[in-house]
């Protein structure tokens, strides 16, 4: 589903992601760590064609990317900036299907869907500003499944929530991911939160020029629990050898 070779992005002088080399097969939920400032969220624009690679290639299911891939969509930290304030929450969430050219009563029918699945039944009337914080995360997260995307990146998408919503959205997506098969990036500083979440986990040196340094395995069951799972011996010993990795330890 996603290839890099060899991607380089330097912003002036300061050089970001050197030769950064990987395969992504499809339906895979692949979480990428390392220290702040180390180009886990350029990597992530590169991938999606909103920052070009300067060196390298990445291609999205065979196709080089030279702008925005088709069946692509993204879920950024700063949910609330991401929402129309003008538009209601079904509306919001069916934008992208006015590119498909579905007429406006299939638009919402697809959207009220949607929302049902992400858990807000009642919010399609109201706007944005009348929701909470993971619940607008819920809008955008809607939004970004309505086209059934079949490579999504989300961009530390939980970071700023709270503890109970942070884990029930995790637990969302990885229904999502086990119903839908949908082949995700996911961009995250927390290591319990990558290990939790992925069925691979990449970890980044620290800039300038960072580059891949583990590519781990996770290895756990596939169902998942937010208490049982993170008291696997399995789940500590990885986040232990992820956690050494962030931190530069041999």
């Amino acid at each position: 589903m996603l290839r890099l070779d060899s991607v380089s992005r330097y912003f002036g002088d300061h050089h970001v992601l050197d030769r950064i080399s990987l395969t992504v097969p499809d339906g895979q939920l692949l979480c990428v760590v390392g220290p702040s400032g180390c180009g886990k969220s350029t990597l992530l624009r590169a991938v999606a064609g909103l920052l070009p690679a300067q060196r390298g290639t990445i291609t999205v299911d065979g196709t080089p990317v030279t702008g925005v891939p088709d069946r692509l969509a993204v879920v950024f930290q700063e949910y609330g900036r991401s929402l129309l304030p003008w538009l209601t929450v079904r509306d919001n969430v069916a934008l992208p299907l006015r590119r498909r050219g579905l007429g406006r009563a299939a638009r919402r029918e697809a959207a009220e869907a949607i929302l049902d699945r992400v858990g807000l039944p009642g919010a399609a009337r109201r706007r944005p500003r009348e929701l909470s914080g993971g619940m607008q995360q819920r809008v955008a997260i809607a939004r970004a499944l309505v086209c059934r995307p079949s490579l999504l990146l989300m961009d530390e998408p939980f970071g700023s929530l709270d503890a109970r919503t942070r884990e029930d959205l995790e637990d969302l997506l990885l229904e999502v991911h086990r119903d839908e098969g949908t082949t995700i990036v996911f961009v995250t500083h927390d290591i319990d939160e990558s290990v939790y979440l992925g069925d691979r986990v990449v970890v980044l040196s620290p800039g300038p020029g960072s580059r891949i340094v583990r590519d781990l395995p996770v290895g756990l069951p596939a169902e998942r629990d937010q208490i049982a799972t993170r008291g696997l011996p399995g789940f500590v010993a990885l986040r232990t050898e992820v956690g050494r990795a962030v931190r530069g330890d041999r």
